[in-house]
This record gives C-alpha cells, sequence and structure tokens, in this order.
C-alpha cells in the first residue's frame, strides 16, 4: 500500500481498475462515467489541481451547430444536455446559460456549407433555423450586418462556465465511488507481454487493468515514454475581453464570424472577441514544461493586430471600448482537426483521449460517456473510424511536421470546409516510386494518408494546381470527366501505392486469417478473396482483400486509412501458439492499377503470360513479367471494369510503369486519379470502409452479406452475431446507391434523404457519375420500417443539397451493370 500523502489528502490507493492521468474536462468526464456506468474502482492523478492546463482558459462555447459527422454532433448533443442536469445531481453549480447561437455566412460558399451542414444538423436533433440580418441584429443588436447572407441560429446552445463544469463533473465521479487525487504527477507506465499493468507516479506505483491518457498538451510527452504515438502540438490562442460595453447582455447569444475569424458573447459586463487566425504560431515544439499549469503567454500584438482588427470590425462598439485583457495561452492541435481517440495500437489497455482542437468543452461530455463504454465494454458504440488514435503514424510526432502542420490546423477551424481541400502544409512525406514520373505526366497531389496521390491529371499546356475551390463543378471537371469515361471505354493506369500491404506468412497464417475473415480465405492458393473482418458484437472491424500466394504466405491489402488498425487487428487476434508473422510491406511495394476494357490487351502487349479470360479468370492472381520486372498481377477491380491490380518490388517500378506507358499510346492510355477512383466505385457502389460503412455497421444491413460464410468450418469472430444478423430479415436499416435525377448538383457526404417528405437517411459519401448522368452516392436508410426493393421503388425520393430539394432514386443494386457482366468478361 502507498503510504504518501496527496495534495488533495488521500492516500495514494496500490490498485485500481482504471487509472485517468489528467484532471482536464475530458479527464474528469472519463472519471464520471466509468463510475455511472458502474465501475467505481476508477483514480484520476492530476499532477497540479483540477482544470489546470487549458481547461481553465477556455472559453466554454456549448454549441451542438457545426458538424458534419454523426458521432460529433450525437457527442455535442449529449454534451449539452449532460451539463444542463449536472446541477441537479450534484449541487455544483456549471454555468450553463442556453442564451443561443448564431453562425454568420458572408459570402455564397458559406453560405453554401452552412445550408448543407444545417440541412444534416436537423436530421441529427439540433434545432437550426436561418434567420435574416434583421433577425441576426434584433437578437445581436451591436453587430455589423451590412455584408451579412443569412445567419444559422439555434436557440438552444450557449456557454458553460468551464471551471465550474469539471468541478461538477468531478464532484459527481466522487459521489459515485472515483478517487480523483491532485498533486500527483504519473511518470510513466509499466506494461507486460504488450499490455499495460500500472502507472509510476512522483508519490509510488498504483497497478492497474486500464491507463487513459487525457494529459491534453502534455498527452504526446507522456505517450512518447512509451512509444504511443500521440501527434498533437500546442499553438498560441488567443481573446480578448473588452471593458464594460452598455446594454450588452448576458442573454444575447454567442456570435460566430468565422470570416473575419472571430466570436462574441457577452463576459462580465463586456464583450469577448475570440479568435481562430488563418495563420496561427505553435508553442513550444521542443516540449511543454512540467511546470506549467495556469500560464499565460504574451501576446505577440504585432502579429495578431491586423487579425484582431479584422474580428473587431464585425462589432464596431468594441474598437471604442477600453481593452481589459488580450489572453494569449496555448491549445493543442492535431493535423487534421479530429480528437486523439481510442486504444493505442502500441499498448493493450492504454486509451488516450486528447487533441481536442479548441472543442474540449463542447464535446467532453459526450466523449467521456464514449469512452467509458469503450474501455468497460471492448469496443465503441459509436462510428470512431474519423478520430480513432490508430489512424496517426509515427513521422506525424516528428517536430518539423508538428510545427509546420500545426500553423496550418489552428487556421483552418474558421475557413471554408470545402470538401476537395487537401493541406498545404507538411507535405510530401510521404511518396510513391513513381511520384516524379507522374508529376510529368500532370498529376495535381492531394495529401492522403501523408501520401502524395494524384487526385487529377491536368492536359498538356495546363497547371496541375487545385485553383479555387467550390461546392460544385471546379476547373479540373472536365478532366476528371476524362478519367472516368477512359475507364469506362478504353483503359485507365492508376497509382494506388498509397493501400496498406501486408504479407502473412508461417505455418499457421491461414489459420489466423481464417479465424479474422466472414469469408473464406484459406482454400486455393493463387486466389484473391473479398472478406470483412467483424468483431464480437458482429460489427464491421475492417474491408479488405486476402490472396492466398502459398499455404505459408498471403498478401492482406487494406485502404490506407486503416493500415494500423488492420495490422494490430492481425497481431492482437493471433494466439500465443500460432506461427504467423505479420510484415508491413506498404512501403516496399508499388501498387499499379490498370482498369477499363482493354486492360486485358494493354497487359497482354507487355507480358508473355497468357492473359486470356481462361487462362486468367477473375479473382486469379500470379506473378507475370513486364519489361525487366516481375509483378504480382491480380484480377480484381474497385472501378467495375475489367481490371488488374499489379504489385511490383517499388525497385521495378519505374521500369515497368514505363513498359506500361509506351504500350499504352496503342490502347488509349489515360492516367487516372482518385477522384476518378471515387466516382467510378460510387457509380459501382463499392464500399468504402471509414467513409460510407464503419464500425456501426453489420455486413448485410451494408449490402456485404454475400462477404459472410457464416457456415464455413471453425468459425470467425463475430460467426455467432453474424448469423443472427442475416436471420433477422427484414432490414430497418440498408445502405442504398443514390443518384440525383437533376444532372446539375453535386453531392459529397452528409445530404438528407427524405420519402414522402419524411428523412430517412442520409448520404455517408458521394461524387458525380460521369456514366450515370448526375451525382452519385451511398446513403445508410432507416426509416424505422421494412428497407427493400419495393420499399425504394415507391414513394417519392429527394435529397436535400444546400437547402434544395432534388429528386432522386435510391436502389439496393448497382446501378451501374448491377450483373458484373463487363468485370467477368
Amino acid at each position: 500500500m502507498n503510504t504518501a500523502q496527496t495534495q488533495s489528502g488521500n492516500k495514494l490507493p496500490s490498485s485500481a481498475r482504471v487509472v485517468v492521468v489528467g484532471g482536464g474536462i475530458i479527464g474528469t468526464s472519463i472519471a464520471y462515467h466509468l463510475a455511472h456506468l458502474g465501475c467505481g474502482d476508477v483514480v484520476l492523478l492530476e499532477r497540479d489541481e483540477i482544470t489546470s492546463g487549458t481547461t481553465w482558459h477556455a472559453a466554454g462555447l456549448m454549441v451542438t451547430y457545426g458538424s458534419l459527422s454523426e458521432t460529433a454532433t450525437a457527442i455535442r448533443r449529449y454534451s449539452r444536455d449532460l451539463y444542463g442536469r449536472l446541477e441537479a445531481e450534484t449541487g455544483q453549480a456549471t454555468g450553463i446559460n442556453p442564451c443561443g447561437f448564431i453562425e454568420l455566412a458572408t459570402c455564397p460558399d458559406r453560405l453554401e456549407e452552412y445550408r448543407r451542414v444545417s440541412a444534416f444538423n436537423r436530421y441529427c436533433g439540433v434545432d437550426v433555423h436561418e434567420i435574416s440580418p434583421r433577425e441576426v441584429q434584433d437578437l445581436f443588436p451591436i453587430a455589423r450586418v451590412d455584408d451579412v447572407l443569412a445567419g444559422f441560429y439555434v436557440e438552444g446552445d450557449g456557454r458553460v462556465n468551464p471551471v465550474d463544469v469539471t468541478m461538477a463533473l468531478a464532484k459527481g465521479a466522487r459521489m459515485q465511488g472515483a478517487k480523483l487525487i491532485t498533486g500527483v504527477s504519473a511518470t510513466g507506465v509499466t506494461r507486460d507481454r504488450g499490455r499495460v499493468t500500472g502507472v509510476t507516479t512522483d508519490h509510488g506505483d498504483i497497478a492497474c487493468e486500464y491507463v487513459v491518457n487525457c494529459a491534453g498538451m502534455w498527452a504526446r510527452q507522456f505517450g512518447e515514454q512509451h512509444g504511443v504515438v500521440i501527434p498533437n502540438q500546442a499553438a498560441e490562442h488567443y481573446y480578448l475581453i473588452t471593458d464594460q460595453v452598455e446594454g450588452i447582455s448576458k442573454q444575447w447569444p454567442v456570435l460566430e464570424d468565422p470570416a473575419n475569424y472571430g466570436y462574441y458573447r457577452e463576459e462580465v459586463g463586456g464583450l469577448m472577441v475570440g479568435l481562430f487566425e488563418p495563420v496561427s504560431a505553435p508553442w513550444r515544439v521542443e516540449g511543454i514544461p512540467d511546470t506549467f499549469s495556469f500560464g499565460e503567454l504574451e501576446p505577440d500584438w504585432e502579429r495578431m493586430t491586423p487579425f484582431l482588427e479584422q474580428a473587431m470590425s464585425r462589432v464596431p462598439i468594441s474598437m471604442d471600448s477600453g481593452i481589459r485583457k488580450f489572453f494569449c495561452g496555448p491549445e493543442s492541435f492535431t493535423p487534421d482537426l479530429a480528437p486523439v481517440v481510442g486504444e493505442a495500437p502500441e499498448l493493450k489497455n492504454y486509451f488516450v483521449a486528447a487533441g481536442l482542437n479548441s472543442i474540449g468543452i463542447l464535446s467532453a461530455g459526450g466523449l467521456g460517456r464514449v469512452m467509458a463504454h469503450w474501455i468497460l465494454n471492448g469496443s465503441p458504440d459509436v462510428d470512431v473510424t474519423g478520430f480513432n488514435i490508430d489512424r496517426f503514424h509515427a513521422y506525424q510526432a516528428n517536430p518539423d511536421y508538428r510545427r509546420d502542420r500545426a500553423v496550418e490546423a489552428l487556421g483552418t477551424v474558421y475557413k471554408c470546409h470545402y470538401p476537395t481541400k487537401t493541406p498545404a502544409t507538411a507535405r510530401g512525406a510521404r511518396r510513391s516510386a513513381l511520384h516524379d514520373r507522374l508529376a510529368a505526366a500532370g498529376a495535381c497531389f492531394s495529401e492522403v494518408s501523408g501520401w502524395e496521390a494524384p487526385a487529377w491529371y491536368a492536359p498538356p499546356g495546363i497547371e496541375p494546381e487545385a485553383a479555387k475551390l467550390s461546392f460544385g463543378r471546379m476547373h479540373w471537371w472536365p478532366y476528371w470527366a476524362r478519367e472516368h469515361r477512359a475507364c469506362r471505354e478504353a483503359v485507365i493506369l492508376m497509382d494506388m501505392s498509397i493501400m496498406s500491404k501486408f504479407l502473412v506468412q508461417g505455418r499457421d497464417a491461414g489459420a489466423l486469417l481464417e479465424r479474422l475473415s466472414a469469408n473464406r480465405v484459406d482454400g486455393e492458393a493463387g486466389v484473391i478473396t473479398y472478406t470483412q473482418w467483424l468483431n464480437d458484437r458482429g460489427l464491421l472491424e475492417a474491408d479488405l482483400t486476402v490472396t492466398k500466394l502459398a499455404d505459408d504466405k498471403f498478401l492482406v491489402v487494406v485502404t490506407d486509412t486503416m493500415h494500423r488498425h488492420a495490422q494490430t487487428w492481425m497481431e492482437r487476434h493471433r494466439r500465443d501458439d500460432e506461427f504467423a508473422v505479420v510484415t508491413d510491406v506498404t512501403s516496399g511495394i508499388t501498387q499499379i492499377n490498370i482498369q477499363g476494357p482493354r486492360s486485358r490487351a494493354l497487359l497482354q502487349a507487355v507480358s508473355s503470360v497468357d492473359m486470356s479470360n481462361q487462362a486468367f479468370p477473375f479473382r486469379s492472381a500470379r506473378e507475370i513479367d513486364i519489361g525487366y520486372g516481375r509483378a504480382l498481377c491480380i484480377r480484381i477491380t474497385y472501378a467495375g471494369e475489367l481490371g488488374y491490380e499489379l504489385y511490383i518490388p517499388s525497385d521495378q517500378a519505374v521500369n515497368v510503369y514505363d513498359r506500361l506507358v509506351e504500350a499504352g499510346t496503342n490502347h488509349g492510355l489515360v492516367h487516372a486519379g482518385l477522384r476518378a477512383l471515387g466516382s467510378l466505385r460510387l457509380e459501382k457502389g463499392y464500399r468504402d470502409y471509414g467513409h460510407d460503412i464503419d464500425n456501426t455497421d453489420n455486413a448485410f444491413e451494408a449490402g456485404l452479406g454475400f462477404a459472410v460464410a457464416v457456415d464455413k468450418p471453425g468459425g470467425f469472430i463475430g460467426r455467432d452475431r453474424a448469423a443472427g444478423q442475416k436471420a433477422a430479415r427484414p432490414y430497418q436499416r440498408r445502405l442504398v446507391q443514390v443518384l440525383v435525377e437533376d444532372p446539375e448538383p453535386m453531392l459529397w457526404h452528409a445530404e438528407v434523404i427524405y420519402r414522402d417528405d419524411k428523412a430517412v437517411g442520409y448520404v455517408r459519401a458521394g461524387s458525380y457519375g460521369h456514366t450515370l448522368g448526375g451525382a452519385v452516392g451511398l446513403a445508410m436508410i432507416e426509416p424505422g420500417e421494412t428497407v427493400d426493393p419495393a420499399y425504394l421503388r415507391t414513394g417519392h425520393w429527394e435529397v436535400d443539397i444546400a437547402g434544395v430539394r432534388y429528386p432522386c432514386r435510391c436502389s439496393l443494386q448497382p446501378l451501374y451493370d448491377p450483373a458484373m457482366e463487363r468485370i467477368k468478361c
């Protein structure tokens, strides 16, 4: 038993089931929810006082509006409701004030963005209304509205006191048996065989089953001590508080004006002007001092004055009021502005909840519930693919990467969120062996999981640059359409080296993969199989292909975003008595996809291997010669045409590429990028894990039941639940293909689907079907009644695109080549 007396007057326990490191709002929320789920054996450690670090100086906005993520929106709504009832439960005030919230649109693009967001938020239960400039001024009388096109108003949103709500969560956790101990620093963790076993502190050690790193802007430094990658970076964050403003009211709504970098609310009789400047400043890239707790940073007046003046121009009276305080304090941001949440792939039972990107207060309540459920029940009950910690790679924690990307990350918060926008900083981290060849061919590169990946190709004489972004048709529309049509009519070459590739080898490689896979993958050698991996609840964990190369050798290919998730899933489900080695070969293999009706002719022109349909049928995998190189050639497609994937040792990739391009001149070969891949696969209804399917779906509702062999000998993880799901027909929740009948509008993501004027689902992923002649996507439909072909054929179907409803068609079968005749020709 530890006997050292702590600052909070408690003795440090020698053991606990869960130890939470960090006493900010997210740490206290997780402790609160763990205790309320019946796990009272929780210890929270805070090296200083509760709320130190970032929580104490947060602005306290409690806003449910603004996200195109169903998970994030639900987290925000839960947080607002929780903060509203905490005082009654604990007797501790939270300072919640549902004064309302207004988002301003001052240009056509922002108006379209907010109309898209509003339609989706209403579907998710947020009561948002579009209001006129006059109504904005009626609600916030001192605002200038001469350039306002519209406001988006949520009456029930508002603000809380960050310190008070954190103290209420802490008190609520203690009331349920959790121990919150201040003045104790966690110095590390103990582990055994890849699993966390305890926490070391400056007052002794605590044995535990789970550790949760909620150390905020110190999370990266704490995690790197035990090899956990958490690439968050602190940056300067500002707000100004004016002297008294006559007539201002606490009941005025929070006003947000991203075009001018500011948000505004009453603060002790004055005006708070908060800032998200477009170019930010990282703070202490080398590491944050352990002694920094309630500190402030010296404001950079010279750098910030232009941004501050622009923000204050929205409320002109602020420029005539005295300045009571210009505050600068650090907050941490992640490379993609999504939180770092979940179980670390490097260490089992080590969880992280950090990198909240200035939305910690409005997210902490719901995120605490998600984390508590995840820890105690073994898997999350919401879609976590967008913020799971295992999406990150070690290089993203490098100082140079964090320094460069942090400048952009904070600045992106208030920029227009265009669907095709790609980061501009920290670029070139990962490049295909073909990068220079593709650049010479006119590639316009986007960043995909750190890779430089061609989005589209410019014709000769046109600069391959993104130029002006839009929610509609951009200048590269005709180039994209050409690539799409070339795949349907001739042949395309696509560099897909971004795909994550693993060799699984050894005596028990087949047994391991057969147990993980819902489909039969350990059959004849030389065959590729499409399959899903399920968890114990029968829900999707991964969507991938397994190619059997030999009895003891398999190639596993999964999408780029699921790289570390898939690798960790294999490693953690390998039994102690199994000999199966998982090797990441992503960087060593260049992947070139040759797709289209002339793909066979092109490959036959460069190889001595018989590529005929009889000799090389669909799903075949074998090594072929191309020029001086060798390639594993797999006949498979993600575009819906006759096609092949070539896996080439990277040292031979340029030679193979040159031979293909040279021969391709006789077959109409066209380079194609990821925009074409997106439109081609959505015309065919192919799924993409993390975009249109996720960890909340089962295979049968997602239309993937054909890949689940519930009767295969030996079963698989999740088999019993999958069998029950298969038998649960008729299904009331289905993933369907959507086609907009008007050829003009675009689908991107989160557009709401209506049947007979009732909202029944939303588009999870969208693009444009250049063959089908309209925008196309995949939508999850869940109307509370049977979804079958008859349901989809009847009724009046519409999709809301930026506040305008367009007629659409919905189908369970692919609208392009449903019989797969083109693929198997």
